[in-house]
């Protein structure tokens, strides 16, 4: 699995949406986060790692990272320009309205013509203001738009798309029931998803049990064992080393130091 770090999308805000105008200064290190996010890149040309796969970009293309799914951006161009996009998971759906299929099926990069490049870019620029239901559907109708060409693109294999959203529905599955829902082949689904996502099956699962462990703790579950259980681990043990073998502490220096603090705010060196 690609070592990345929890760090959560850095809404500023009480609204559930944000669009950052990228600085090389603030790059952050491999990560991934519960928020979809989607990056748009405006000029030049860089190179993305995402679980295994390295991904090159250039001028117009608009960029999907689900929920759980693991980036960083590895190397860019001097003139290299993005604009990223985040909603919360809860906005997004809304916002979407249809459902987990919509809000996360459809191709990871797409490549916008000239058009709608200079239209998208013009949304991610424009100035905003403090009134965060001025943000919210400003921000609400670009993601609707990004996402209606999202879906209308060549996307990546029909099994892939499905395998990704039984597991935002249902990370508890393992890959046989995905395999049934999707009506395809165990191994097929796995060899297919990991060439599109650049992780197994069984690592993203993982990825979203932690996720939903953490969304558990932020809510006020009681002790780290039921908020376990809630995530669909099967024991202490099981939870415990995932934790331990994805984050790379303990969920209770997570929890009850500063070291989550410490590594939200991490930064890439600079070059």
């Amino acid at each position: 699995m690609a070592e990345a770090l929890y760090q959560p999308f850095p809404l500023p805000g009480p609204a559930r949406a944000h669009v950052w105008h990228h600085v090389p200064e603030t790059r952050r290190p491999r990560h991934f986060h519960s928020e979809p996010e989607l990056n748009l890149v405006a000029a030049g040309s860089a190179t993305f790692g995402v679980g295994d796969l390295t991904i090159s970009v250039g001028p117009g293309d608009l960029l999907w990272w689900a929920p759980g799914q693991d980036h960083v951006l590895v190397d860019a161009s001097i003139d290299f320009d993005l604009y990223v996009v985040g909603l919360t998971p809860e906005f997004s759906e809304r916002v979407l309205g249809s459902g987990t299929a919509s809000a996360h099926g459809g191709a990871t990069r797409t490549r916008l013509d000239p058009e709608s490049l200079a239209r998208l870019r013009s949304d991610c620029s424009a100035p905003l203001g403090g009134d965060p239901t001025a943000v919210e559907q400003h921000l609400g109708d670009l993601w609707r738009e990004a996402h209606d060409r999202r879906r209308t693109a060549l996307a990546k294999r029909a099994s892939t798309s499905h395998a990704l959203v039984s597991l935002i529905e249902k990370p508890e599955l393992g890959r046989d029931d995905v395999a049934l829902a999707v009506r395809a082949h165990p191994t097929d689904v796995s060899r297919h998803f990991h060439r599109d996502i650049g992780l197994t099956l069984t690592e993203y699962r993982t990825r979203l049990r932690l996720l939903r462990f953490i969304h558990s703790m932020d809510r006020g579950e009681a002790n780290l064992l039921s908020a376990a259980l809630n995530a669909r681990f099967g024991s202490y043990s099981q939870y415990h080393r995932a934790f331990h073998g994805t984050l790379a502490c303990s969920p209770r220096d997570f929890f009850r130091t500063d070291l989550r603090s410490r590594m939200k705010d991490l930064l890439s060196p600079r070059d």
